[in-house]
């Protein structure tokens, strides 16, 4: 291991990993679950599990790496969908706020050991994993999707009012922020901004991208008129 790696070690009897950046200095930047990102001691972050290496194809420079790590320290806006320890490391090596496990699950509809809760119902979502991976055999099914649609357009218009409301924000920001603002507070608050305009930008992709399998669903399954002799 070295200064700037992504590092990962197994939770909750392996499934599913934790992630964090190597600081060099025997300590780990990492988005602790459900709280902030900490810098930790090594020994902490592993909880004498084995560590391994994530290696990325393209990935920033180590300084570049330590940098974007360094700067959320403290942070306080977990979310298990949109914004984990895994989308934090990942960005930190290259740019991109990605989590390969939340992906697995939209890809597969599987909720795995994630517990989607914080953004709608856990009822409605695991209920939306269960028609994808099932798809519509009944007249009920059908129901509970065009419902599920319903929620998942409403929680689209949230986000997207979101979204642009930061990004005005974080403009106003970076045209000079408040008259009375340093230069150096005006910076940081721009960039968080744009962080959490970014966090907001992919909430917003990944409901779509839903929103999208289930419309397909529903255009896919005949209805219950089409489906009986006539």
């Amino acid at each position: 291991m070295a200064a700037a790696d992504h590092l990962t070690v197994p939770r909750q009897h392996g499934l599913f990993l934790h992630h964090g950046i190597d600081l060099g200095d025997g300590s780990v930047a990492h988005y602790l679950e459900g709280r902030e990102i900490l810098r930790s001691p090594l020994n902490d972050f592993s909880r004498g599990l084995e560590i391994c290496v994530v290696n990325h194809p393209q990935a920033s420079s180590a300084g570049i790496t330590l940098r974007r790590a360094m700067s959320r320290i403290g942070e306080q806006r977990y979310n298990l969908l949109f914004n984990n320890c895994e989308h934090f490391a990942t960005w930190c090596k290259t740019g991109r706020h990605r989590s390969g496990q939340v992906e697995d699950w939209l890809h597969t509809g599987s909720l795995g050991a994630l517990a989607l809760g914080q953004l709608m119902p856990a009822a409605l979502l695991t209920g939306l994993g269960l028609l994808l991976r099932k798809g519509l055999v009944d007249q009920g099914s059908r129901e509970r999707a065009r419902r599920g649609l319903e929620q998942l357009e409403q929680l689209r218009l949230r986000l997207l009012q979101k979204l642009e409301t930061t990004l005005e924000q974080a403009e106003g920001w970076i045209r000079g922020g408040p008259e009375n603002g340093a230069a150096e507070r005006s910076n940081r608050h721009s960039r968080r901004l744009l962080q959490a305009g970014q966090t907001l930008a992919d909430e917003l992709a990944a409901v779509e991208e839903m929103e999208q399998r289930i419309a397909a669903l529903l255009e896919g399954s005949p209805g219950k008129e089409d489906s009986e002799p006539g």
